[in-house]
């Protein structure tokens, strides 16, 4: 059973401007900002503006652009946020962990011997996301990354 695209999932709504987001990048392909749920700090959401469920409904060439952003902010997100490694988390359908119906990779910096936070629904501080934002973005401009 294929179940639709839903146009008034948070992210969509992120997307249209509805709700506000702490932004770290964005082109004519997606659009990047911080979780509001860090696993840890600098933990970034990456998103097609396309409109896709998941990995098996996103065209190949929307899929192709969003990878290669992916790997553009995950460098950014290391080298802003000082991290030792990166870790990418993609989930698909319930069964598989994905809690919002709109394809997302989640960019979490990593740290040796620094487990990731549980995701608890716990909500960070505005200061905070945006502090790490801020790294991210510096290293967006300085390297070209």
């Amino acid at each position: 059973m294929t179940v639709a695209y839903d146009p008034n999932n948070i992210f969509a709504k992120i997307l249209r401007g509805e709700i506000p987001c702490e932004k770290v990048f964005e082109d004519e392909a997606v659009i990047a900002f911080m979780d509001v749920m860090p696993r840890a700090d600098g933990h970034v959401l990456v998103l097609p503006k396309v409109t896709a469920r998941g990995l098996l409904d996103i065209p190949p060439e929307a899929l192709s652009a969003l990878i290669l952003r992916v790997q553009k902010i995950a460098r950014a997100v290391k080298k802003g946020m000082g991290a030792e490694g990166i870790t990418l988390h993609q989930f698909n359908e319930p069964a598989g962990g994905q809690s919002v119906f709109h394809i997302h990779f989640h960019v979490i910096p990593r740290w040796e011997g620094v487990a990731l936070r549980p995701h608890s629904g716990a909500m960070a501080e505005r200061a905070a996301l945006k502090a790490h934002a801020d790294k991210i973005r510096a290293a967006l401009a300085e390297a070209q990354v």
